[in-house]
């Protein structure tokens, strides 16, 4: 059972990346579905999070406006849309996914399954 990440890369402030994560050997309509990200000498933050089940959506407070989260149950991804990006939103992105008791948690500790990460470079 494991997460895989994919969509990282370099953009210039203002630009947009979409990020995908792929589930092997579990599917995400019974899970809650999570992006968080790590910036070098920080913690861990919540980004967004998704319910497999019903697809409600929630977001931490440096996402919402700019980042949308969504689920594409057919290939069993989760997906996250970044616009107007800013050089602070550099950092390794993370899949991660939880039972659905945690839906709509961004805390790290509600969740089991993570992906190894990918990288995001906002900078000009």
């Amino acid at each position: 059972v494991r997460v895989v990440e994919s969509g990282g890369g370099w953009v210039q402030p203002g630009g947009a990346l979409t990020l995908s994560c792929a589930a092997v050997g579990i599917k995400f309509d019974y899970y809650n579905v999570a992006w968080f990200r790590q910036a070098p000498g920080k913690g861990r933050e919540g980004v967004a999070c998704i319910d497999g089940s019903n697809g409600h959506e929630r977001y931490g407070d440096s996402a919402k406006g700019r980042f949308t989260i969504s689920r594409d149950m057919s290939k069993n991804t989760v997906s996250l849309q970044m616009k107007s990006l800013k050089p602070e939103d550099t950092a390794a992105y993370y899949c991660a996914a939880a039972p659905l008791l945690y839906s709509g948690s961004l805390k790290a500790e509600d969740y089991r399954r993570w992906g190894q990460g990918t990288q995001v470079t906002v900078s000009s």
